[in-house]
């Protein structure tokens, strides 16, 4: 039996991804093939528009599931990217209990929400319509990001909120709206993040975080993260490039 990503998540069993930020389907195909998980589709730091995150949809892997991190907490970038075929959502920059509720309500279909509905990838191009719309609120994560010292003060009213299958810990926003930026170690910022984890396990919500490298992340990996992103598309590339570089001098 095939879990949604979803379904995977409420497991809390390890997920690990990466960022994919290029244009690039042969990346996402060649990352979706070197034993991720799942990848983290990013609209918000990229150049990328809702054609290209397509692309890299219809390129992946169909056994890697694909989120998409969008621009901003908002209502056409929401549906557009589910309606491409996302298996889940990522919202950035939630900083409060009712921000929270209207991004699950637009990734819902009513009456859970107010997602409109439409025919594009995600139903088959009409084909799997009515599949789609019977399964969708079920199979469709919904992660909202914590990143901003605000959500932090808010963290246990934007717990309550039904419907948010994880909290994803960005925490470099976060030590910068703490007046720490890139000090993703300092004890305040290590301590808000420890909060939220606190506040999310007794509302038993899935908690995500991104590192850099696999070190940065496993302590958060033995903390009982789920939703685990490693590095960046441009980084990996980057840092390979890099070090063939060095052995040819």
């Amino acid at each position: 039996m095939k879990y949604s990503l979803k379904n995977r998540i409420a497991r809390q069993v390890p997920l690990v991804g990466t960022l994919v930020t290029l244009p690039s389907p042969e990346i996402a195909e060649i990352l979706s093939s070197a034993g991720f998980d799942w990848l983290f589709v990013d609209l918000e730091h990229s150049a990328l528009g809702i054609k290209d995150a397509q692309a890299l949809l219809q390129t992946a892997n169909p056994h890697v599931e694909c989120v998409i991190r969008v621009p901003l907490n908002d209502e056409v970038w929401i549906k557009k990217s589910l309606d491409i075929g996302a298996s889940g959502i990522v919202v950035p920059q939630i900083q409060t209990a009712e921000e929270a509720a209207q991004a699950v309500q637009w990734c819902k279909y009513p009456p859970e929400g107010s997602r409109s509905v439409g025919i594009a990838r995600a139903q088959g191009y009409g084909a799997r319509f009515k599949p789609y719309l019977d399964s969708a609120n079920e199979e469709t994560a919904v992660i909202l990001q914590i990143e901003h010292i605000r959500a932090i003060q808010n963290i246990e009213s934007i717990v309550s909120i039904p419907g948010i299958d994880c909290l994803f810990i960005g925490p470099y926003d976060l030590s910068a709206s703490m007046g720490k930026t890139g000090l993703v170690n300092d004890p305040e910022v290590q301590d808000a993040i420890s909060m939220v984890k606190k506040c999310a396990d007794r509302a038993n919500i899935p908690m995500g975080i991104f590192g850099a490298s696999p070190e940065a992340v496993k302590a958060s990996v033995d903390e009982g993260y789920t939703l685990i992103a490693i590095g960046i598309d441009t980084v990996i590339f980057a840092n390979a490039a890099k070090k063939m570089a060095e052995l040819s001098c």
